[in-house]
């Protein structure tokens, strides 16, 4: 920044972000918002459609942009505004991507149509199909030998010769920018909203201050909605007719970084409005100096349909992105040498009460604000608790609390750009937070009492309530644990028939092919302390049967899919290979690929983990999906058959996940002749008391782990890191179960073992 910039600075009195208004800055001419919404949507759409990036479509794409789309809308705005009309998806991207090269967008319509051509404002989609409808009509009036969709075979022997190379470097440029805006908390409304009047603030300091910065780096919300606008031609140069020189110095999306531009940036921004320039859903996602960016921990995904809405038993889950900010008072003096020793400690409001956050203050300053914590927290949590506290306290150890404030979400999301400022003491805070966003669901299966064919426990209990008419049949169960610790499904495996009494007959083993695996939607009625019957309603089976030539396992399971497992060692499982076949369903294909494929590859291994991870299978399985829409693939789900937990997407059956880690796991145990997954318990485990470790309720960014006093903790990072260490509050002890205090009537290990061991 030049000296007359930071003398300006200097000398600048702080304006209010939300007291930003059309009289500070430009008119903008658009619905943002609303335009911003549709953009989005028109990316995913682009970047889900493969055919539309193969080269010949390109071409025939840019071909039919220049000699037919554009002449047909120059034609149609003869001192007029934009007609609303749409065109065929190709057009519209190509047209799309030229228009985000202000500069040669204006040289090109001018050289060619002596005018700048715009693009209607569009929102609606029951408008925008019958602007898709009209411009048809149109243009087979006006094309009739062309069709109107783009007919290029793209193993035509006939190439398309490139009629111009800077459209077609556009349309490159541009593959793959959905994935710079694909996080689902930004088709929200308020998000965009809150984008919206930061971007006015953006706009207030580029003219306020662009002669003294060389560049303004605008942070992902801001570059959204400049996007945007930059994506209606007429409206951008009407609005920005003033400063059009100015933006020049915005750095686009694909532009290169320097550190130096960044922190200019944000000193402006702080000094103008008195608060962090980076906020949730709105960082500095870029790479500076050559240098990537962290990559979150957190997989956003938009779903269009969550599937199993259909299981009532079933609550989805919500995440939001969280950013605490803190910077001493204006005014203060050098801190004294005891207040130096204070620190701030973060805790959840509701949920993980173990979970407490610490950072030492010698470090903040009065001049900036600095980004204490960047988290991802489960909208269940409510909110989070910031303490000062000072070391020491009774008998010499432990803290004293010298000030407390709470952030509550709901309170949050009304709050102006949704942040909200607080005092604690002699420190001013700013947290930020993005709308929460249903995220991917979590389930855990744990061990349950033995049960019989009707579905209630075997117990003295139940004997007694049914008139001490025997029990028959035996079932190994578990019952399935969503993130919030709720019951939602109850797993039954069938191993014996034959019946019991008190002091009865014992149940015989049944045959392999007769051990079906049965899901029952729902929890226990519980009738007497632990002591219940399980739901009735089956929605699930998976039934063993011959396996072919190719396999040594199979099963058909209740939803139309047959899974295949073969080996190629009975020592190891790391020869395992899946096979899934629907014929209900030839349009999508499963493939389950052993390991954490794909997003769910998570933090960087060294070449010692990875060897470890080869030669000890840790029961990671994912479940990818390849559909029209993801002719490469898709995660939808990642199972550990080995632990019973599973993490899937809303658009994946919770179902067919949990048929397919327990009819793995029987396979396995069948072909090692051993209790992999520790089925032969059957009591339930005592577990972690519910809010105490909420596994998945908090994660903390990379970049915020550094600096946390818990950053050895696993229940602050993605589960699948490491699985062993947040399951281990219910399998810590099943290394060790104490076989000997299972009732007779419960049976012994001999009776669940015939037809695994031999």
């Amino acid at each position: 920044m030049s000296s007359a910039g930071s003398e300006i600075l200097d000398n600048l009195t702080t304006r209010t972000l939300s007291g930003i208004s059309e009289v500070d800055t430009i008119r903008l001419g658009v619905d943002l918002v609303s335009a911003t919404r549709k953009n989005i949507g028109f990316l995913r759409t682009v970047n889900e459609s493969q055919w539309l990036h193969e080269r010949p479509t390109i071409l025939e794409a840019i071909r039919r942009y220049e000699e037919l789309w554009m002449p047909l809308m120059s034609d149609l705005t003869v001192g007029a505004p934009p007609p609303m009309i749409l065109p065929p998806v190709d057009i519209e991207w190509v047209w799309f991507c030229h228009s985000l090269n202000p500069v040669r967008y204006r040289q090109y319509c001018e050289s060619r149509f002596s005018k700048l051509i715009g693009k209607p404002a569009i929102f609606d989609e029951e408008n925008e199909e019958y602007a898709l409808m009209r411009c048809r009509e149109i243009w087979e009036h006006k094309y009739p030998s062309e069709p109107f969709g783009n007919e290029v075979d793209s193993d035509s022997e006939n190439p398309i010769c490139v009629t111009n190379e800077d459209i077609l470097d556009e349309v490159k440029r541009q593959r793959f920018l959905y994935l710079k805006f694909s996080e689902p908390y930004m088709c929200e409304l308020v998000y965009l909203i809150a984008a919206r009047q930061r971007y006015k603030g953006f706009l207030y300091i580029l003219q306020k201050f662009s002669d003294g910065c060389s560049l303004f780096v605008p942070a992902s919300d801001i570059q959204l909605m400049w996007l945007t606008l930059l994506s209606y031609p007429t409206v951008y140069a009407e609005d920005l007719k003033g400063t059009w020189d100015d933006m020049g110095k915005v750095v686009g999306v694909w532009g290169n970084v320097k550190a130096k531009d960044v922190e200019e940036t944000k000193k402006i921004w702080e000094k103008t409005f008195d608060l962090p320039y980076e906020k949730a859903g709105g960082g500095l996602a870029l790479e500076f100096d050559g240098i990537a960016s962290v990559k979150p921990p957190i997989f956003w995904n938009v779903s269009d349909t969550d599937v199993n809405s259909k299981y009532k038993s079933m609550l989805p889950r919500f995440l939001l992105e969280v950013c605490i900010f803190l910077k001493l008072k204006s005014g203060m003096k050098a801190m004294q040498q005891d207040i130096k020793c204070d620190f701030l400690r973060l805790r959840m409001v509701r949920c993980h009460r173990e979970l407490k956050l610490g950072k030492p203050i010698s470090s903040f300053s009065h001049n900036s604000w600095q980004k204490v914590w960047h988290l991802y927290c489960e909208f269940g949590t409510k909110g989070l608790i910031l303490e000062l506290r000072h070391p020491g306290g009774t008998c010499f150890k432990g803290s004293t609390l010298q000030g407390t404030v709470e952030f509550r979400w709901n309170n949050l999301l009304r709050a102006p750009s949704l942040t909200m400022e607080r005092e604690i003491e002699q420190f001013r805070v700013v947290i930020s937070i993005t709308p929460p966003v249903q995220a991917q669901y979590l389930l855990k299966c744990v061990p349950d009492r033995v049960t019989d064919d009707s579905g209630a426990m075997i117990s003295d209990v139940i004997l007694r309530l049914n008139g001490y008419r025997p029990q028959e049949g035996r079932w190994l169960s578990r019952t399935v644990l969503d993130h919030a610790g709720r019951e939602c499904f109850v797993v039954r495996i069938r191993v014996g028939g034959g019946f019991w009494r008190r002091g009865g007959e014992t149940p015989s083993a049944v045959k392999w092919e007769d051990r079906i695996i049965e899901i029952r939607e729902g929890f226990w009625s519980y009738v007497a302390g632990s002591i219940g019957r399980a739901p009735e309603k089956v929605v699930g089976t998976a039934t063993p049967k011959e396996p072919t030539a190719e396999c040594q396992a199979a099963w058909d399971f209740s939803t139309g899919d047959e899974l295949m497992i073969s080996w190629e060692s009975s020592s190891l499982t790391s020869g395992l290979k899946f096979a899934l076949k629907n014929a209900a369903s030839p349009d999508s294909l499963l493939v389950l690929l052993r390991g954490q494929k794909m997003q769910y590859q998570g933090r960087e291994q060294s070449e010692v983990e990875k060897e470890a991870e080869e030669e000890d299978d840790e029961g990671f399985v994912t479940l990818v999906r390849f559909t029209d829409e993801n002719p490469t693939g898709k995660a939808t789900a990642l199972l550990n058959w080995k632990l019973l937990v599973i993490e899937l997407l809303p658009e994946e059956d919770a179902v067919l996940a949990l048929l397919l880690c327990f009819s793995i796991l029987r396979s396995v145990s069948e072909m090692r002749k051993e209790d992999v997954g520790s089925l032969l318990i059957r009591r339930r485990i005592k577990e972690t008391k519910l809010g105490h470790r909420d596994w998945g309720s908090v994660n903390l960014h990379p970049s915020s782990l550094s600096s946390s006093s818990s950053i050895t903790s696993p229940y602050i990072q993605p589960w699948y890191w490491n699985a062993k260490a947040v399951m281990a509050a219910s399998t810590d002890n099943i290394r060790r179960p104490p076989a000997q205090n299972y009732s007779p009537a419960e049976g012994g290990d001999k009776l669940y073992k015939r037809g695994i061991i031999t």
